[in-house]
This record gives structure tokens, C-alpha cells and sequence, in this order.
């Protein structure tokens, strides 16, 4: 890493990430040119950091967004130009293609998660743990090879107490599981599809009619503890309800459907891996960047009150590097 910056590990109330600084500097502008002076630092500070990295003070990306697209290639090779993809272009920043949009506020128009039930814990906490918390997931897990890194800004966050990003440490997840299930886990593969295709859990109790899929959306495999290219280090990598297919998964040669025992193990390692111990709560400020490396971590988003606050947050996605496993794959969300 660059002398030049500090790096603060853990985050304030987790047993991992870090907050990285520049001392005797302030913007986005300075921060990204001393990245681009030593072109490994920030992946290093990644890697140092169990996948997750925290930004401060880079409010002056909301008013020249290419300096957004700018800071995520120095964590990879490749950042998705939303254009060519399967992305709604409503969703798609009308200048700089890289970014996606996340936000309630037109055109985008996108809900917030519903709240648990009950909103909080027994003991007044807010919800982290599967299922009482709904939504973990890992960004597009259901595309081979899936993408590394997620750079995610709070343009017009809200205020403190809502709206919440969470993540969970899928290496320490794994680090914890007893020796018999991590044999069980180990070379396990999980099934993954596009969500709104009805193949989800949800959707497969409804007895919805799942619709055609096309060639570049099949379910795709991936490893259910999943080893990390640049630490070596295997990680939980699963999503729970809405990335599966509970059809004809979740978890590949076992029994499939919502109640089968591909099930069962799934939402024993869902519930494992999102135990308080190994969860990060993110509260927003304008102009803070998460850096988070899909994989070895999942996430979740939780409710604002959408009726009363707008809600603007940019994401870009980095790939490049997502292992041996993967090697030479091509694009499976690319049309042929």
C-alpha cells in the first residue's frame, strides 16, 4: 500500500473492514491521484481489510461522476458499462454508463426492502440475522464468472437509523463452521438464477409459473465455500431467497424445492454466516464510498420510510480477477 495512506481496521463495531484515509488531504480528486500514483494500494487495502473498505468525504463525485468510475479501476481490470448488459436503462446514469442507479426517486422508482417482522429484536437491536433479516445476497451471483468488487456512494443517503447496508464476513463464516460441515460445504455447489424469472423461493410456493428462460440467463453453479484469489482464504458464497433457484436447487445433488434438504442446509448456513459476530451495520453520510468484495462478503439492504425521504446511491462493478475456477469462461450473461 501507499505510505501515504492510513488504513483503520476493524470498522467501528465489526470484527472486520477498514476505513482508509488520506492524511493532509481532503475530496476525491486528491484521493484518486495518489491511488493512481500506486496502482495496488487499494486492492492490497481490500485484501488487509476482509473485503470491505470505507471512504469518507467523496461528496465531489455526485457532481463529476466519472470520478466514481475513475476510483473503481484501481480495484480491476473491467468496470461493466450497464449499457451492454441486461440493465434496465432507466437504471442507467445517463452519462457515465458505468454507474448504476439505486435509488426510490424517478426513474429509477426502486422500493426499499419491506421491514422485518418484528422491526426490531427482542432486545431492541436492529434485525441482522437470517430469516428474521430478508434480502442477504452476493451482487449478481447468478453469472459466471460473477463479478469481484462493488464500489457503492451515498449521494442523497437518509438519515441516520434507516436505510442501512449490512455485510457479513463469509471467511470468518467459514472459519467458524465445525469441521463436519465444512467437509459437507466443501466442493458443494449452489444454483443461482436472475431474480424475476419465478424460479424463487417465494415464487415456487405461490406456484407461479416460472417463465422461458433465455441463453444467457441459465442458472449458473457456483461453489458454495469459495476460495479467494488474492487471500487464499475460502468463504461462505451463497445467497439465500431471491439468487437461488428453488426449482432445481438450491444446492446442486441435493433434494430440491423450498422443502427439500438443499433447503435445510441452506438456511443453516444462512442463519450461521449472518450471526451478529460476523456482521458489519453501515450507517450512510453523504459522500461516503463502501468498497466491498463480493467474494467473500454478502449483504443486505434494509427499510427507509420512502414516503417521506429520497434515496441516492450510485454502484459501478469491477471485474477481472475471479479466481482459477473461472478461468477463460466466457460472459454467460452475454448473449451469443
Amino acid at each position: 500500500m501507499s505510505e501515504n495512506f492510513d488504513l483503520i481496521r476493524p470498522l467501528s463495531g465489526a470484527n472486520f473492514g477498514g476505513l482508509l484515509m488520506l492524511p493532509g488531504a481532503s475530496g476525491a480528486q486528491a484521493f484518486i491521484q495518489e491511488a493512481e500514483r500506486a496502482p495496488d494500494a487499494l486492492v492490497r487495502a481490500l485484501a488487509d481489510s476482509g473485503g470491505l473498505l470505507l471512504l469518507q468525504g467523496m461528496q465531489a463525485m455526485a457532481d463529476e461522476p466519472a470520478l466514481l468510475a475513475r476510483l473503481s479501476r484501481r480495484f480491476g481490470p473491467e468496470v461493466e458499462n450497464y449499457r451492454e448488459t441486461l440493465t434496465p436503462l432507466h437504471m442507467v446514469h445517463e452519462s457515465v454508463p458505468e454507474i448504476f442507479i439505486v435509488s426510490n426517486t424517478p426513474p429509477a422508482n426502486r422500493p426499499p426492502p419491506k421491514r422485518p417482522d418484528p422491526p426490531l429484536t427482542a432486545d431492541g437491536k436492529l434485525p441482522v440475522q437470517f430469516p428474521h433479516r430478508r434480502g442477504w445476497h452476493t451482487d449478481q451471483s447468478y453469472r459466471r464468472p460473477p463479478p469481484d468488487i462493488s464500489v457503492f456512494l451515498a449521494v442523497i443517503p437518509v438519515p441516520l437509523g434507516q436505510g442501512q447496508t449490512l455485510f457479513a464476513d463469509g471467511a470468518a463464516a467459514y472459519a467458524a463452521l465445525s469441521p463436519a460441515l465444512k467437509a459437507g460445504v466443501d466442493g458443494l455447489e449452489g444454483l443461482h438464477v436472475r431474480p424475476g424469472t419465478g424460479r424463487s423461493r417465494d415464487a415456487v410456493l405461490a406456484g407461479e409459473t416460472p417463465r422461458p428462460l433465455g441463453p444467457n440467463e441459465r442458472p449458473q453453479r457456483q461453489p458454495v465455500a469459495r476460495v479467494h484469489p488474492v487471500t487464499g482464504r475460502r468463504a461462505l458464497y451463497l445467497c439465500e431467497f431471491g439468487q437461488m433457484d428453488w426449482l432445481e436447487g438450491p444446492l446442486v445433488g441435493m433434494q430440491p424445492g423450498p422443502n427439500g434438504d438443499g433447503a435445510t442446509l441452506l438456511f443453516e448456513l444462512m442463519t450461521h454466516l449472518t450471526q451478529p459476530e460476523f456482521v458489519y451495520v453501515h450507517e450512510w453520510t453523504r459522500g461516503d464510498v463502501l468498497v466491498w468484495d463480493n467474494r467473500c462478503l454478502v449483504h443486505a439492504a434494509t427499510w427507509f420510510d420512502a414516503a417521506k425521504e429520497a434515496r441516492v446511491m450510485w454502484r459501478t462493478t469491477v471485474s477481472g480477477n475471479p479466481g482459477a475456477a473461472y478461468a477463460s469462461e466466457r460472459k454467460s450473461w452475454i448473449a451469443p
